[in-house]
């Protein structure tokens, strides 16, 4: 997943002395170290509001500078000059949310809160101020006789845009209640994500007899044994619905209570009527959205949020679901019949469950291909893994990255890298944080600390929550670890190998569904025999994995995947219907979502992806988006194929995708530079195939 900090600004009403702060703030200057990575060992929590609010000042100063000059509206004296109005906000931004997410505390959290609404207002402040869009529209006006570069017309456009979608042309009236939605919408999103994460740490599903544990792999229970240890409950199991924990319970577990359990305390996060339920929430933002969707002039949120893709509206995105849902569904039909099988074997006439599904499906895959995860999870090493990641870029881009030392770090577990070009040159920093703890969100992302702009390189982080080492053990991945660990690195890439001349369209600063084709595609080298032989080496003997391991694993791409491919589309489709209302008068958020799901045909074995009250997704960014995934993935398994006509590691190919996609940001339109890596637009084939649809 890729999470792009949005700089929501404080209001430019504010008076706030900042005087006393300026030698000691780290955020007032540029950071005073190597690289310009951020001092985490001098940020402490006093110095992000003093910071916003000193951030705020200068850019009302630098937006007056604009509207006040007498010259004439131009490209430099208005559009770049906007796009570099905000240094010392973005410094704090970027920190602070990269901060409540990856490492947040009470203090982070009362902030985050207490400073949302006024920094919704800025924001509005600066979208709504008329003087300002004045000048841009003027520059807009006449973009055909300024003899821009492509790149500089796509700023311009953008720019533009960004003002008219936020409400510049709306009547005093309108742009009123506009902000007044926009503060209600940042607070809501803020208490929706803190109350799944509440959810998640306040599950603890406690073991204290041996027997209890039938099924479950040693080092998984010695995993768990040290999490009870730390938890004071020396002696006993523990078992939580982090993805490392729930994940391989349900697959392993041979007490089907307690797998009932863990699945619906998952399922059922947000929806338990208690401080951290969310359907009002939801609701209220479902309904708020659409008001503002309206005001805008349009009949829905979701044409809204695609007026500004590459889908571009509802329909097309639907068209597009619906399609893929008709290969979808009967594929994972086929898999249930095939679950029900197996359970008819053990004699006790159950009928298959959701809390099932894990656990016999690996049971499946033992009979089909002869494999158990635990049989492969030996040679997935986490840092063998990356190490991998790393030597793929090397051969594809020719650049290495070098661990450095020293570098400040806001936890232990966190590691630094120089990235390098081929020629030696620095093309950023990237930071890795691997392993899950109580006050990190769930599941893996990609966000920046700086962005690219010119000759300022970026300063790149993925976050993640990966299976941790227990005692002698190192942390050994599930296959799906693997994957997600190569994805997050294509965003990565993303931003790293960025060569744009202004932030505002630099790196991963593209369209929603264009931005998880650099990491989708990344995932394709990381089961290739090829590479595989390059860094899956068992952890206690060195061996490389054998060819009879690979056969197994390739022979398997296609298992499962109606399951996986049926709750993906669920969660999407149920985020585009809820995006899609036009009346949300009365709405009954479960009552809604069981509907469309009934509708759609979904059968009871298999829940979204992402239930309406924990659907973190649509909160951060994907709202009428998540189809996002699916979308690059058509664009991501034709893109492939590329190489796989020419060589997986061909040096003409991965130029063409290094030129057209990983540099170029948001400077052309997406299709564009699309089909100028591929020579024609995406087929939709590739992607059924190595799905099995097909």
């Amino acid at each position: 997943m890729f999470k792009k900090c949005i700089f929501i600004l404080a209001t430019s009403c504010m008076m706030y002395s900042c005087a006393t702060q300026t030698e000691t703030n780290p955020f007032l200057t540029e950071f005073q170290t190597e690289h310009g990575v951020p001092p985490f060992d001098k940020i402490k929590l006093e110095h992000y509001e003093p910071a916003f609010l000193k951030g705020i000042e200068e850019q009302n100063a630098n937006i007056d500078a604009i509207v006040n000059n007498s010259e004439a509206p131009t490209f430099e004296n208005v559009i770049v000059a906007f796009d570099n109005s905000s240094p010392i906000l973005d410094r704090v931004s970027a920190i602070f949310y990269n901060m409540t997410d990856a490492e947040k505390t009470d203090g982070l959290n009362e902030l985050s809160i207490k400073l949302a609404p006024t920094l919704s207002e800025h924001s509005d402040n600066i979208s709504l101020n008329q003087e300002l869009f004045k000048k841009v529209s003027a520059v807009y006006q006449q973009k055909e006789s300024l003899g821009l570069t492509t790149e500089q017309q796509r700023l311009l456009e953008e720019t533009y845009k960004d003002f008219v979608r936020s409400g510049a042309n709306l009547s005093p009236e309108k742009q009123a209640r506009l902000r007044e939605i926009n503060k209600q919408l940042s607070t809501l999103g803020l208490k929706f994500s803190d109350n799944i994460l509440n959810e998640n740490n306040a599950f603890k599903l406690y073991i204290d007899k041996e027997e209890d544990l039938a099924g479950l792999p040693d080092w998984f229970c010695q995993s768990a044994a040290e999490k009870a240890k730390e938890d004071g409950q020396e002696g006993k199991w523990l078992f939580t619905l982090g993805n490392a924990s729930r994940i391989p319970f349900l697959q392993y577990s041979a007490n089907r209570p307690l797998r009932e359990q863990m699945y619906k305390a998952y399922i059922s996060r947000g929806n338990n009527n208690d401080k951290n339920d969310n359907k009002k929430i939801i609701t209220d933002i479902v309904s708020l959205r659409l008001e503002k969707a309206q005001l805008l002039g349009f009949d829905c949120y979701s044409n809204f949020v695609l007026d500004n893709t590459m889908a571009k509206n509802s329909t097309t995105v639907m068209d597009f679901l619906n399609n893929l849902w008709s290969y979808s569904l009967p594929k994972a039909k086929a898999e249930a019949a095939e679950l029900q099988k197996i359970m008819d074997k053990d004699g006790k006439g159950e009928k298959l469950e959701g809390w099932d599904w894990w656990y016999y499906t690996e049971k499946l895959r033992k009979e089909k291909y002869n494999l158990e995860e635990d049989e492969i999870k030996p040679y997935f090493k986490l840092e063998n893994v990356r190490e991998g990641a790393f030597a793929v870029a090397n051969k594809l881009y020719g650049i290495t990255l070098t661990k450095l030392e020293g570098i400040p770090v806001y936890h232990p577990d966190v590691e630094v890298f120089e990235v390098k070009d081929a020629d030696g040159s620095h093309l950023g920093v990237f930071y890795v944080d691997y392993f899950p703890r109580p006050g990190k969100s769930g599941g893996a992302w990609m966000s920046n600390y700086r962005e690219q702009q010119g000759n300022i390189r970026p300063l790149v982080c993925n976050v993640c929550s990966f299976t941790q080492p227990v005692g002698d053990m190192p942390s050994l991945l599930t296959i799906d670890e693997v994957e997600t660990l190569f994805h997050e690195f294509g965003h990565a890439l993303h931003g790293l190998l960025t060569k744009c001349n202004y932030k505002g369209i630099s790196g991963t600063n593209v369209v929603r569904d264009f931005v998880e084709l650099p990491s989708q595609i990344n995932e394709h080298w990381a089961t290739e025999p090829e590479v595989l032989k390059m860094y899956a080496k068992h952890y206690q003997t060195g061996e490389t994995i054998p060819d009879s391991l690979i056969e197994k694993i390739l022979n398997q791409k296609t298992f499962n995947q109606g399951f996986m491919t049926t709750e993906l589309l669920a969660a999407a489709i149920l985020d585009m219907n809820l995006h899609n209302l036009t009346d949300t008068k009365d709405l009954d958020v479960l009552a809604y979502e069981k509907e469309a799901m009934d509708q759609l045909g979904l059968i009871p074995e298999i829940a979204p992806r992402y239930r309406t009250t924990y659907f973190n997704h649509i909160i951060g960014g994907y709202a009428a988006g998540y189809y996002s995934y699916l979308w690059a993935n058509v664009l991501d398994n034709d893109a492939f194929e590329a190489f796989k006509e020419h060589g997986i590691f061909d040096k003409k190919t991965a130029d063409l995708f290094r030129y057209n996609v990983l540099e170029k940001g948001n400077s052309e339109d997406p299709m564009t530079l699309y089909k100028n890596f591929r020579g024609t637009e995406p087929q939709l084939e590739p992607m059924l195939k190595n799905r099995g649809m097909k």
